[in-house]
This record gives structure tokens, C-alpha cells and sequence, in this order.
């Protein structure tokens, strides 16, 4: 159980000691899909739904959830988040990629307040969309880079 910072010797369950470790600047991308009907996607695009600007709201639920990752996964550290920003593109017809990138200047790292941004955005706009498309599919969340930390620097190579 070494190896998982998450548990002690006796693989009981804990928070990272963090006060020893120093400041930096640390940085986290994550992205993911949404495949959706063609039709779905002209009405985003358009703003056409009638709950209002999907990609908007899904921003500022993003954001708001970055903020609160602490709150949702167990063993988070609550951090000072200095930026959250989250783009939208529409690599098909069918499809909406989600990207979320978070900094901080701290002592631990950004990667799951990213990862929850795209999460949260990815279902904020299945809820907004759902009345019209349900089976739409949100699918590839994952971390495309960090940097900052003792661990450097890490980037997705596919």
C-alpha cells in the first residue's frame, strides 16, 4: 500500500500531508467527448434550446465545480484555484469536446479540479439537452497534461 499516497501503513484511508511540500505554480488540462445527434449540435450551436445557452451554462458549471472539487472527492485538498477557463469545439457532427484547464499556486496539484470541470460541464450539457437527445454519450474524460510539482511535467502522447 506504500505506493498509494491516499493510505497509511495499515491501508487505512488519509489526507496527503502536504505542509512540507513547497509552493509552485501548477497547471492541469483535462478534456472529454460528448457524442450527440447532429441535430442536438445545430441547436447548441444556434442557441436554439429552449433552457438557453448550453455552452455558457456548461462554462459556468465547470468553473463552479472545480471550485467545489474538495467537496465531492474524499481526500481533495480544498485549493486557491488562481484560473479556471473551459473551451467547447465541434470536431464532427456529432460530437463536442470539452477542455478545462486549472491553475494554482500551491503545494498540490490541479489534475482532478480539471478532470471535475470537464465532468460536470460534460453533464451539464446532457441535462439542458436531454429533452431532446438522451442518447447522447459523454466518454473520454481524461487528464491531457500537468505541470508544476515534484513530479514535473506530464503529457498525454496519443
Amino acid at each position: 500500500m506504500s505506493d498509494l499516497t491516499h493510505f497509511d501503513e495499515h491501508g487505512a484511508s488519509r489526507m496527503v500531508d502536504t505542509s512540507a511540500k513547497p509552493e509552485t505554480q501548477r497547471q492541469a488540462r483535462a478534456s472529454g467527448t460528448i457524442r450527440l445527434a447532429p441535430a442536438t449540435v445545430t441547436l447548441i450551436r444556434d442557441r436554439a434550446l429552449a433552457k438557453g445557452d448550453v455552452l455558457e451554462v456548461a462554462r459556468l458549471a465547470g468553473i463552479m465545480a472545480a471550485k467545489r472539487t474538495s467537496d465531492l472527492i474524499p481526500l481533495c485538498h480544498p485549493l486557491p484555484l488562481t484560473a479556471v477557463q473551459l473551451d467547447f469545439a465541434f470536431p464532427g457532427e456529432d460530437c463536442l469536446r470539452i477542455e478545462a484547464t486549472a491553475r494554482v499556486f500551491g503545494r498540490t496539484g490541479v489534475e482532478m479540479e480539471a478532470l471535475t470541470a470537464v465532468s460536470v460541464a460534460a453533464l451539464t450539457v446532457y441535462d439542458m439537452c436531454k429533452a431532446v437527445d438522451r442518447a447522447m454519450t459523454i466518454t473520454d474524460i481524461r487528464l491531457e497534461e500537468k505541470s508544476g510539482g515534484r513530479s514535473g511535467t506530464f503529457r498525454r502522447n496519443d
